[in-house]
């Protein structure tokens, strides 16, 4: 497999994650009696989770905005996670309750966004079938996968995505543990107003296709991608990179993965991350400028670069101070 097929793949799982979130609402259930399938996750009881946070390590990227007379928060997130890693540590708690508003990509527990992001992801009863070759092996790709019978009814393109999400729970891990869920719920629980950055439709644009010819040839590349398992490397590096809150490993990606030597992966890369950062950047801004206390959550590539949302957050006057990694010197105080 070449390293572009990987970086594709790796988007493909980074992207799939909020997604993955559909399956219990489309009666997906994993068949954990069957031999070979994974177990389902075992969720803690949450309030025993927020009564015995926080926990001992910060991970992920923490920037902290300063403009005008009070202060916002920048955290790069991962959509799939381990159990053990969706503890927010101390400084990335006292951020989030330092604020006002808590901004994800999306908040999927709020039911109206639900509703909607599940309505979008549906397949459209118009829509011609693919190819019989190519709803086969999509088929047992589900078998495979332990998806249940739920993820027929979503369209095949993002089956696919979702497959990719579910596709490393043999390492753990798993879109149940999804950072951006968790410290949803904290928020939730807290009471703080949660809002969400982008909408259901644009998420699900960013892996869907209108065309017949177009869909099925997003599925069978998909399903190559996934087949491959040398995207498992870069997966698993980068979600360690995150872990281990290497901001080097991080801000490098590009160089590691080799996923962006290509006109073409580095259109998908503009399309499917750099392009959604400036509306994001300015809806936080906006907020900021209503004198509201921001922490926004999103996923840790819309971080990196010249055009990551610190950067772009930079250039609108704020000062943006890193956390997490903690700056030579010491830690610097949320």
């Amino acid at each position: 497999m070449t390293a572009h097929r990987a970086g594709r793949m790796v988007r493909r799982w980074l992207a799939a994650g909020l997604l993955a979130a559909l399956l219990p609402v489309l009666g997906q259930a994993q068949p954990v009696s069957a031999p070979d399938c994974p177990a389902a996750p075992e969720l803690p009881a949450a309030d025993r989770w927020l009564a015995a946070l926080p926990g001992p390590v910060d991970r992920g990227l923490l920037w902290r905005l300063e403009k005008g007379r009070q202060v916002s928060y920048l955290y790069g997130t991962i959509h799939i996670a381990r159990r053990d890693w969706i503890d927010p540590g101390p400084t990335v708690l006292a951020a989030l309750q330092a604020a006002d508003r808590v901004a994800f990509e999306l908040d999927l527990l709020d039911p109206a966004v639900l509703a909607r992001l599940q309505q979008a992801a549906r397949e459209p009863a118009s829509a011609l079938a693919l190819p019989a070759p190519l709803a086969e092996r999509l088929a047992r790709q589900r078998t495979q996968a332990c998806a249940g019978d739920g993820l027929q009814a979503l369209r095949p393109e993002l089956q696919v995505a979702t497959l990719a999400s579910l596709s490393l729970r043999d390492e753990g891990l798993d879109p149940a543990w999804g950072i951006d869920g968790w410290l949803a719920l904290l928020a939730h629980a807290r009471r703080q107003t949660v809002v969400s950055l982008e909408t259901p439709e644009q998420q699900v644009a960013l892996l869907a296709q209108e065309r017949p010819a177009a869909r099925a040839q997003a599925v069978q590349r998909g399903l190559d991608e996934l087949e491959d398992p040398a995207a498992r490397r870069v997966a698993l590096r980068l979600a360690a990179s995150w872990a281990e809150a290497d901001r080097a490993s991080l801000e490098n990606f590009a160089a590691w993965c080799h996923c962006l030597d290509r006109a073409a992966e580095r259109e998908a890369h503009r399309r499917g991350v750099t392009a959604r950062n400036p509306a994001m950047a300015e809806r936080i801004a906006a907020m900021h400028r209503q004198g509201t206390r921001v922490f926004a959550a999103v996923g840790v590539l819309h971080l990196v670069g010249p055009q990551g949302l610190p950067s772009l957050l930079a250039r609108r006057g704020f000062r943006v101070v890193p956390l997490v990694p903690a700056p030579r010197g010491g830690v610097t105080s949320p």
